[in-house]
């Protein structure tokens, strides 16, 4: 009737390679990073305004971080990892 299925035996690849996996982790630290500078800066006492939520660190610098980590991210997934 038909052909007999042959049996795969060459062994599983992986899509990302090593250099991938460390290069997305270095974007999850630069993600993380990002939102660890973002989060605190409240006031205890909702009555009292702390202006040290509108701080350099807060509005500029890490959302900066965050789309930097996503670009490694993006840039982790498009690397090839046989190319040297």
């Amino acid at each position: 009737m038909g052909k007999d299925k042959e049996k795969d035996t060459s062994k599983p690849t992986f899509v990302f390679g090593k250099k991938n996996y460390k290069v997305m982790f270095i974007g999850l630290v630069f993600i993380a990073l990002g939102f660890i500078l973002m989060s605190g800066g409240g006031s205890d006492d909702p009555n009292v305004f702390n202006p040290e939520i509108f701080n350099w660190r807060r509005i500029r610098l890490a959302p900066m971080l965050v789309l930097m980590g996503f670009g490694i991210q993006v840039y982790a997934i498009l690397l090839n990892p046989d190319k040297d």
